[in-house]
């Protein structure tokens, strides 16, 4: 009876350390994948790609860790010149021809304090990301800017909330909301669209709401001032 107690408890042992190397195995694999520095991005990155790009000519502004306009511009003009696809953020390929392959794989920093943007924290600007990918996924690309700036514009408009999250989540605001959709993972043209409209791109022109005419059937929205026209989104006032 004892042995038998006894292979019992080796066999639960065993059962355990094998889990245990299991999970420690997927943690590292999670906190591994691949990143992709753009705005937003934690500060240190973003400060050795600044520090590249001024040291190669292509970035003349101050090492500041900020993800800035300035910033994509430079990677734009670096990718260009390396024959890479000009889209502004640095994903694997450019972090190589940067030089910071160990940049590539590093996991994100583990923090409590989530870093500022200019327009909210990193994580309201992955929402954005996600919310231009539920409202305006298939759309043109100003066209999913014009989308995030009228959350933008909201978010310094009196009457809506102060907060990216506050404006996306506030009752009825936004279809992707609703039908979930905004929890998808947001595309990369998405995650571009937050960037640009958080940069101070605005092609909605400073709209405050925007509707597609073919479905839409709220008399309200439709009685609103039109700014522009984009895709299939009319913005408006």
């Amino acid at each position: 009876m004892i042995i038998k107690n006894k292979k019992r408890y080796i066999l639960f042992l065993t059962i355990m350390f094998v889990m245990i190397m299991f999970l420690t195995t997927f943690e590292n694999a999670v906190f591994a994948q691949e990143r992709v520095i753009y705005y937003g991005s934690d500060p240190d990155a973003v400060g050795k790609v600044q520090r590249n790009l001024k040291d190669w000519g292509y970035y003349d502004y101050n090492i500041d860790g900020h993800f800035g306009w300035r910033t994509e511009e430079a990677v734009k003009s670096f990718q260009r010149k390396h024959g890479l696809t000009p889209d502004g953020v640095c994903g694997s390929k450019t972090l190589e021809a940067l030089g910071l392959s160990n940049l590539i794989s590093s996991p994100a920093k583990k923090t409590t304090n989530r870093t500022q943007t200019a327009g909210g924290t990193r994580s309201e600007a992955y929402l954005l990301a996600q919310c231009i990918n539920g409202e305006a996924r298939g759309e043109p690309y100003e066209g999913q800017v014009a989308v995030a700036a009228v959350i933008l514009n909201r978010v310094k408009n009196a009457s809506f909330p102060n907060s990216i999250s506050g404006v996306i989540y506030q009752p009825g605001a936004f279809d992707a909301v609703s039908d979930g959709q905004i929890y998808l993972e947001p595309r990369q043209s998405s995650i571009k669209a937050a960037n640009d409209a958080m940069a101070g791109w605005d092609p909605s022109g400073g709209a405050i709401y925007y509707y597609n005419p073919v479905t839409s059937t709220n008399q309200w929205i439709l009685s609103r001032p039109i700014i522009n026209r984009i895709g299939k989104h009319v913005f408006c006032k």
